[in-house]
């Protein structure tokens, strides 16, 4: 064990395609709801992609309309997702200077930049909002939530694409295991869903274009998945040193026990076996636990046919084919920076509850598979460690070890 101690959750936020909230999130996920839905916008008709995973309720309902005008709408989300997590957390009367925030995304305030270049082209400059470049900025959410709490003691953005949520955990973890704070806001979010950022995924054959029943068209590990949804979200969580949590009474989750973060350094965009073991294998040397410890695992799974397989060729290499295994973007969709944090929640509520959420749409199990992948009912049990797996286009492979209270 770390010589500072444990790092404990005692909050949880979450804006998803399945909810307004985490509890609702995590209750949507339980019940096998998709939050994918069609495209019926219409700029959408020209799109070779007919479905995407919108949020579940406007962020726009929820925030002053004051404060929304100078947010992108990542920003939106961070804003709102904070606020639950914290008051999830008992609102913990920290030092501002003992107090970090750490907000990855993938692709930043990018809804912005495309429409403030839109009305520059069209109207010219003096039509652009004076909020513009704070809403493009990718370190903006994080920026934002450091002033909502009065947060001094840092406020980091990692970027690194759909590994963004998982890495900022990961440095929260180590901002505490420091010693350099006792509380940490950790996460991601992620808003782009946008005719550019469709086309441009779909023209490099990663989305999948299958035209029927939307909450049938994200089926990871399935032997007809043909690529992911895109989705929209964000996920934070209130990390604590274990000491300072315990002093205050906090409620408890359970805790970050271990976290990983590799490099490929091979392909822009292919997986890599080898470099998704060295993560799962890092993290659980991290977490002092061994491959027999983890009973669940949160896969990245995204939908696509050659990343599902290398990440369950990765894991029953690490770890085994023992763990209980599940992929909630079967119901989210891919939401890109925040997948990562909304992946930890969910393993760390499977380990809370007892209750491991069933994959949908895995009708056919791909036979290269030989994970134990929840499907059809949810699996009950009791397991003290988890794995959440987040990968992200160059390479990125960061792994996290949960552990229940």
């Amino acid at each position: 064990m770390n010589d500072l101690g444990e790092v404990l959750v005692t909050g949880l936020g979450a804006l998803t395609p399945l909810g307004a909230d985490a509890t609702t999130t995590w209750a949507a996920m339980l019940a096998g709801t998709s939050g994918v839905r069609r495209l019926e916008e219409d700029w959408a008709a020209e799109l070779p992609v007919s479905v995407a995973a919108g949020l579940a309720v406007d962020p726009l309902s929820l925030l002053a309309r004051v404060e929304a005008r100078k947010l992108d709408r990542c920003e939106q989300l961070a804003m709102i997702t904070c606020r639950e997590a914290w008051q999830d957390a008992g609102a913990p009367e920290v030092a501002p200077e003992r107090l970090a925030v750490v907000i990855g995304t993938g692709a930043g305030g990018v809804l912005s930049t495309l429409n403030q270049d839109d009305t520059f082209e069209k109207s010219g400059s003096r039509r652009l909002s004076p909020y513009a470049v704070p809403m493009l900025m990718p370190n903006g959410p994080a920026a934002w939530v450091s002033m909502e709490l009065g947060a001094l003691g840092g406020a980091r953005t990692p970027v690194s694409a759909c590994a963004s949520g998982a890495e900022a955990i990961a440095m929260g973890l180590d901002l505490i295991r420091a010693g350099r704070a006792d509380v940490v806001v950790a996460g991601g979010t992620e808003a782009c869903l946008h005719p550019f950022t469709l086309a441009a995924f779909a023209q490099m054959k990663a989305l999948s274009t299958e035209d029927k029943d939307p909450a049938a068209v994200s089926r990871p590990f399935d032997v007809d998945r043909s690529g992911f949804v895109m989705g929209e979200g964000a996920g934070l969580l209130v990390l604590e040193r274990a000491e300072f949590a315990r002093a205050r009474g906090a409620r408890v989750y359970g805790s970050v026990a271990g976290a990983a973060v590799t490099s490929s350094a091979d392909h822009i965009t292919a997986s890599d076996v080898a470099g998704q073991v060295r993560a799962i294998e890092n993290a659980l040397r991290d977490a002092e636990l061994s491959r027999s410890d983890i009973g669940v695992v949160h896969a990245h799974a995204t939908s696509t046919p050659p990343g599902d397989l290398a990440e369950a060729q990765a894991v029953a290499r690490a770890i085994g084919t023992h763990p209980v295994v599940t992929a909630t973007k079967s119901m989210t969709g891919h939401m890109f920076g925040a997948s990562g944090a909304i992946g930890a929640m969910a393993a760390l509520l499977a380990l809370y509850d007892g209750t491991v959420p069933a994959t949908r749409n895995l009708d056919r199990l791909d036979p290269a598979v030989t994970l134990d992948v929840v499907a059809g009912e949810n699996r009950a049990g009791s397991w003290d460690a988890a794995l959440a797996n987040s990968f992200g286009f160059g390479g990125h492979n960061v792994s996290l070890v949960l552990k229940r209270a």
